[in-house]
Formats: structure tokens, sequence, C-alpha cells
């Protein structure tokens, strides 16, 4: 069994992206810059922007973070979105989810210009992924390709289940792996909730991809030998043996997958870490895209 290691895939993703910054520097070029907006005090979201701004600095990125308070009208928000999409200093952006309840999340990401969408969310480039046309590609399912492709996983005809149908990542994943690209030319099924027999369908998978958010959903009995596991779940359990009183469990029962699994992915240290490294490969296609 071998474990799928975003950690180190991607600080060896953030270390080329270095690279390339470097020389566009040399070069007398224009430095990539990621704006991120952030409504709120989440916990979460704060954590991961300030992971986002702590990897721009890394890489030799400029970033601009824009903090608003819990109560900024949706108005206010479309003001400062409008404000990124014409200057021309950012390369791209991206709007922190969850919003406040009293925001039209949809609204918001319609908003964003789709040549500065690094998050790949807005339909423009939903749209053009689908058709297989140069587009942002959602950057959670971006890093699951790039972890398939550089660890040299066979999926050309592979029998893969994607578990889940977010717009974020089952339904670009299912999009992903059909296509003709180097992780790609799978034959794809989608489960969710309403699938019937799901184990019966999991035990004839090659590859599963577990993005449902349920902790421990997919368990050793519902696998074959030999499949390769990318488990996109993160959730907090209440653990009384931990110190802080939980622990973070993905989407997979690890502890009975692995026994059977040729390939599987840790959580934490596994697709996370993946999510940051390919916004930020967004982020610098789109600056040489646009300069």
């Amino acid at each position: 069994m071998i474990i799928l290691d975003g950690k180190k895939t991607s600080a060896d993703i953030k270390n080329e992206i270095a690279i390339e910054v470097s020389k566009l520097k040399s070069e007398g070029k224009k430095t990539p810059h990621l704006a991120a907006i952030l409504v709120g005090t989440d916990g979460a979201s704060m954590t991961y922007v300030g992971a986002k701004v702590k990897a721009c600095e890394f890489v030799g990125f400029e970033s601009t973070l824009i903090e608003l308070p819990e109560d900024t009208s949706e108005k206010k928000l479309l003001n400062e979105i409008e404000i990124l999409n014409i200057d021309n200093e950012i390369d791209g952006f991206i709007v922190q989810l969850p919003l406040p309840k009293h925001i039209d999340e949809q609204k918001v990401l319609m908003a964003i210009n789709p040549d500065k969408d690094v998050d790949g969310f807005h339909p423009t480039n939903v749209g053009r992924m689908t058709l297989d046309l140069p587009s942002f590609i959602p950057a959670t399912p971006f890093g699951i390709m790039e972890l398939l492709e550089r660890y040299k996983i066979e999926t050309s005809g592979a029998n893969v289940v994607v578990i889940g149908r977010s717009h974020i990542v089952g339904r670009p994943m299912s999009i992903l792996m059909s296509q003709k690209r180097p992780a790609g030319n799978a034959t794809v099924t989608i489960a969710h909730s309403r699938t019937k027999n799901l184990a019966e369908i999991t035990k004839q998978a090659d590859i599963i991809i577990a993005a449902l958010g349920i902790p421990e959903f997919l368990t050793g009995n519902m696998v074959k030998e030999g499949v390769t596991i990318v488990d996109v779940g993160i959730t907090r359990v209440d653990d009384t043996t931990k110190k802080r009183g939980y622990r973070l469990a993905g989407d997979v029962d690890f502890e009975s997958v692995s026994k059977k699994a040729s390939y599987i992915t840790p959580v934490p240290g596994g697709v996370g870490p993946m999510t940051i490294a390919m916004l930020l490969k967004n982020t610098l296609i789109s600056c040489k895209r646009g300069h």
C-alpha cells in the first residue's frame, strides 16, 4: 500500500512555481498577484485564507487579503468584487466560502470575472472545462488529477466511482476523469445519497473518489483488493482521547480500507494541501495569459 502524499506533492509543486516566479521576476515580467476576500470570522475560513497568504509568500507571489465584517451587505461585497475585476494588478482572486446567510453565494460567484476566477467556480469556466477547452479547473479536482498523474496511476479504461455530486468536487471530477487527458479516459460512475446497492458498485471500482462529507463512510467491506482511494472529506469528530477533544476524519475508514488499497490518500495530508497548490498554479496560469 502506497500513501498518496499530498503534503509532499504540494510542496514539490510550490517549489516548481517558486522557480517559475523567480524566472519571471529576473526577466522583468509581472509578479503573479492573488487576492482573497474574507467575510466574517469563520474559524476554518480564516485558517484556510491564512494558509493561502503564507503559500503566496513562499512562492514569491504578491497577495492581497480583504477582510470584511460579518454584517457586510451583498451590495458592498459585489462592489469589492468589481474593484478586483478591473484591477490590472490582480491576476486572480477568490471569495472565501461559506458566506454569511444574508448574501447570495451564486450571485457573488457570477459577479467574478471568469478570467480571474482561479477557484474555477464561474459557469463560464465550468462550461469550458466540460467542453475540454482551456479553463480554470476547480482547485480540489485539479489537485486530485495532479496526484493521480504524478503517482502514475493507470486511469485509462479504469472503472472509477465518484461518491458525491457537488459542483465543487464530485461533478467536476466525473467530467475530468472521463476526458482524454493523462489522468483520464476512465469509465465513470457517480454515486450519491439516492444510489441503491452502493457497496456492489464500489466493489467493482478500480479507483474511488469519496467526496460526500460523511466521516468514515467507505469501509473495507465496500472495496476490492488493489483499489486506489482518494479521500476528499475532512470532518471534526469528537474524541475525548485527544488533547483538543476531536480528531480529523475523512470519508474513508482508513484503518479497514488501507488494508486492501494499493494507493490511498491520508486525512489530513492528502487532498487538502493540493488544493492550495493548485490555486497558486491557476494564478500563475492567469498571470501568464493576461500579460
